[in-house]
Order: C-alpha cells, then structure tokens, then sequence
C-alpha cells in the first residue's frame, strides 16, 4: 500500500517558535518543508503540506488540517518539523 505524506511546517504567522542570531524557526521549518516536499514529489511520492507560507496554525486547526488531506489511516504519515533551541557548550 502506497504511503501518503502530510508535511507540517511547525509555527507560522504570529507565532515564530524559537529564534537566535538571524534564525527564526517558522522560516526554516517552511523552508524544510517546502523542499521536503518537493523531493517526494520528485520521487512520486503523494504529499501535503499544512502550510505553504507564513500563516497561523492553532493548536486545534493543525491537526485538522494536517488530517483534512488523507484522513487518519494507516496509510498516512505525518511529519512535523520544528527546530529546538540548543544549549551552549561548557
């Protein structure tokens, strides 16, 4: 049985995630999405994202949307990216 995919770029619109030295997390988490999902296509594999520019997600609507594409089998396979803030070096 052929794998659906639903990208989730973390974050978005008002909500930023983490951010350090020039690195906001929703702008790298789309950017990895976006080219994540572009490999799949060129792979021919089925894809979806949830976000495909900087826009919100609340933590109701994400999950609906991310399920809004192919449904909740067990066929789908969901992928959320985020980008944690990392400590220092001793």
């Amino acid at each position: 049985m052929a794998k659906k995919i639903v990208i989730d770029a973390g974050h978005g619109g008002e909500d930023p995630g983490t951010s350090a030295n020039g690195i906001v997390e929703k702008d790298y988490t789309l950017k990895i999405s976006q080219y994540m999902a572009k490999r799949l296509n060129d792979l021919g594999i089925e894809n979806s994202l949830t976000r495909n520019s900087d826009i919100a997600l609340d933590s109701n609507s994400r999950p609906k949307k991310a399920q809004s594409f192919y449904g909740t089998g067990s066929d789908v396979i969901v992928v959320s990216n985020h980008i944690n803030a990392g400590g220092q070096d001793a």
